[in-house]
């Protein structure tokens, strides 16, 4: 199963005029068999939840970095969110953190620039180190992943690095 989110403008159904492609595309695939986007023990957020969450900080990401003529298609293929569930701790209960416990979200994607595919590629993101810089995800829902993925947009489509081998 996948779910697809599509962000920016799309074409109504019955609208008379075609409206162009969003510049972002972005699809959860399989999300029922990420590694860890839900809690397993009813101590954390639900895999909507999780999901709503990383499709927001996507979108706002792709905003700010995405250039005109550029265009974005990723594919989330696993989740595993920075720290683990604590059971039995309630619904809105932390996560336990530690250095041990990186965030990682494995991606597939592709950059266009003007319809030509000038960066794709399949990649784990994530940060061994996460807990050593200084955060600026503040105290938000998911401010691990949001940290290693604003330092991912600007590698992979602001500066257009590719991966490490």
């Amino acid at each position: 199963m996948a779910i697809c989110l599509c962000l920016g403008l799309v074409a109504a159904a019955g609208a008379q005029a075609a409206r162009p492609e969003s510049p972002f595309s972005l699809t959860f695939v399989a999300p029922e068999r990420y590694t860890d986007a839900e809690s397993r023990f009813g101590s954390g957020p639900t895999l909507r939840t999780t999901i709503g969450e990383l499709e927001r900080i996507f979108r706002d990401l792709a905003a700010r970095t995405l250039r005109p003529g550029q265009s974005l298609a990723v594919d989330v293929l696993d989740v595993d969110l920075a720290g683990t569930d604590l059971p039995g701790a309630g619904p809105t209960a932390p996560r336990l953190v530690t250095d041990a416990t990186p965030p990682r979200l494995r991606l597939r994607y592709a950059l266009r620039e003007r319809g030509r595919v000038v960066l794709a590629a399949e990649e784990t993101v994530t940060d061994v180190n996460f807990l050593l810089r200084a955060r600026r995800g503040g105290a938000s829902a998911l401010a691990y992943e949001r940290d290693i993925l604003a330092d991912w947009f600007a590698a992979r489509i602001g500066r257009r690095e590719p991966p490490r081998s």
